[in-house]
């Protein structure tokens, strides 16, 4: 797939630009807080509906504008595609295909494929388990778009039970409430089930991608293990089973529960375990084997994306290459070549080679305008 341009209106600091791609790679090149990461935000939310960046709808409308808009063209191997997102600041968000409203926003999800890759994905080792979690449901929205339906489904199922817990906590558990309170516990086991599976499957994909990415990277010294490790027993992965299962745990943990006025069982609780060597790698080495971890994870993400949708994502480097050591840069370039079509952001062009600058396409970006560079005399 290839996005042929993209063009932002009243977007984070963007009042009105487009801009046109015209090469495998683009390096978009700027001082910091310029709008560099903005343009990518917004390929990330044309992919996923997500920004990695946690931001609220309202923050990415521009100040003083009551909507923000991105329109893509992109190319794929069943034709071009034009793609809308639009933003309001109250909050609503509204997506068309082709010109035509698309009623629900999990038929947006699929058409254009991207991995993200910043600086921020340093924390999905040193972090704590919600950025993995996190990390594992934007790889699987892309993999497989009616998960957004599902985990949406989860949250408001956990929203409601929390409510609940919460509004009879430290007061005695009448008939009523306990009758109540299974019908709570029947949907999250149910929904929350579908959730695991799904998680379970994409692991279990992932993981031999990213051990030979790794043991690449790292010169076969070092064994990545990537798995897995649910709130709930997984057993044979059998839907009436994780089911069953859950229910189980919510019985085990019911006083506390209602103690802490909280659901304390689901894959809201959940952990992606990744062990270097039979060690966590939260505990293992140095920031340069973590990063060397984060690295096997993205290349594993665009080859897993590439079987299952049976197109090259697009890859997108936020200034990234400033926290990898030259070794590792290289390792990351080498697999991109022109595979995959790729946005860089980065302060300065010193760390690509004579090669990759004459076939890239360079674009200055400063105060949110987007230009090309003045040509050398």
């Amino acid at each position: 797939m290839y996005l042929k341009s993209i063009h932002l209106r009243q977007f984070r600091n963007y009042k009105d630009q487009k801009v046109e791609f015209t090469a495998a790679k683009t390096i978009l090149v700027g001082n910091n807080a310029q709008g560099k990461s903005n343009l990518l935000e917004a390929v990330e939310l044309l992919a996923t509906l997500r920004s990695h960046r946690m931001a609220r709808d309202r923050d990415l409308v521009q100040e003083g504008e009551e909507i923000a808009q991105i329109n893509a063209s992109l190319e794929r191997k069943a034709g071009v595609s034009d793609l809308t997102l639009s933003f309001r600041r109250n909050g609503r968000r509204s997506v068309a295909l082709n010109g035509e409203s698309v009623r629900r926003q999990m038929d947006f999800l699929g058409i254009l494929n991207a991995v993200e890759f910043s600086s921020l994905d340093l924390d999905l080792v040193r972090g704590g388990p919600e950025g993995r979690r996190s990390w594992l449901d934007t790889l699987l929205i892309q993999l497989e778009p009616v998960y957004a339906h599902i985990l949406q489904q989860y949250n408001q199922v956990l929203r409601q039970r929390n409510a609940y817990l919460k509004s009879t906590q430290d007061s005695a558990l009448s008939t009523q409430h306990s009758e109540q309170l299974a019908v709570w516990d029947a949907q999250l086991a149910t929904t929350g089930t579908r959730v695991i599976r799904r998680r379970e499957r994409a692991i279990q994909r992932l993981a031999p991608i990213a051990t030979k990415w790794h043991s690449i990277i790292s010169g076969s010294t070092e064994i990545l293990e990537i798995k897995y490790a649910p709130s709930v027993p997984l057993g044979e992965n059998y839907p009436q089973e994780v089911q069953q299962a859950f229910l189980e745990k919510i019985q085990q943990r019911a006083v506390a529960e209602l103690r802490q006025g909280t659901t304390l069982v689901g894959p809201h609780r959940d952990e992606v375990e990744l062990i270097i060597n039979q060690t966590p790698a939260r505990q293992y080495g140095s920031q340069g084997q973590q990063r060397t971890l984060v690295l096997a994870l993205k290349l594993a993400e665009l080859q897993l994306i590439e079987e299952v949708v049976g197109e090259a994502p697009l890859l997108l480097l936020d200034d990234v290459l400033a926290e990898l050591d030259l070794y590792r840069q290289n390792q990351l370039l080498d697999a991109i070549q022109d595979r995959f079509q790729t946005l860089i952001t980065t302060t300065h062009l010193g760390s690509f080679d004579s090669q990759w600058l004459n076939s890239s396409q360079i674009l200055l970006v400063k105060s949110g305008e987007i230009s090309l560079p003045n040509p050398i005399c």
